[in-house]
């Protein structure tokens, strides 16, 4: 059985951005011909999944501008590069909600488009929950909003939520 791993030939970065890095590898494929891939570089990311004593979901309500429309989301971030993602996720969910948690388990992670893309999401379930104040970052206006896990699973259903990070961390916790 023959190996599927690529062996890169040379790198060249044709974008450096705020936020992404894109770049064009010159790759040796498993069968010996040669091929390009075009890779986007993100730092990475969490998503919490917030869950309150009466057992609701804080869900969060943004203006997505690349697609154009507002999304119900779970409350997420981004990471600085090293980062450490725990860290993170409590930084996120006390920026976009306001609240804290006092417990928290890992939920594993996930890659968002690893056809193209290296994001790498890390997932959280957040609960013991107690509300201070939001700290959004500059450029952020959201509106947190607060429903019961049917009411969530039936916004999936009836395409109101079709954030995948969202639906897979309400999945993670059903």
């Amino acid at each position: 059985m023959q190996t599927l791993r690529e062996k890169t030939i040379s790198s060249e970065i044709k974008y450096t951005g705020y936020i992404i890095n894109v770049r064009r590898d010159e790759v040796l494929l498993s069968d010996g011909k040669e091929h390009f891939r075009e890779v986007v570089e993100h730092p990475g990311g969490v998503v919490i999944v917030p869950v309150t004593e009466n057992n609701d979901i804080i869900l969060v309500k943004q203006w997505r501008y690349p697609i154009g429309q507002e999304l119900i989301e779970l409350p997420a971030g981004k990471l600085t590069r090293g980062e450490d993602p725990f860290l993170a996720a409590k930084r996120e969910l006390q920026e976009e909600t306001g609240y804290s948690a006092e417990s928290w388990e890992s939920l594993g992670f996930i890659y968002t488009a690893p056809g193209f893309c290296d994001e790498k999401l890390y997932l959280y379930k957040a609960y013991d929950l107690s509300f201070s104040e939001t700290n959004l970052d500059y450029g952020e206006i959201i509106e947190p909003l607060i429903v019961n896990i049917d009411l969530a699973w039936s916004m999936i259903k009836e395409g109101k939520i079709t954030d995948a990070k969202t639906i897979i961390g309400l999945s993670l916790i059903k």
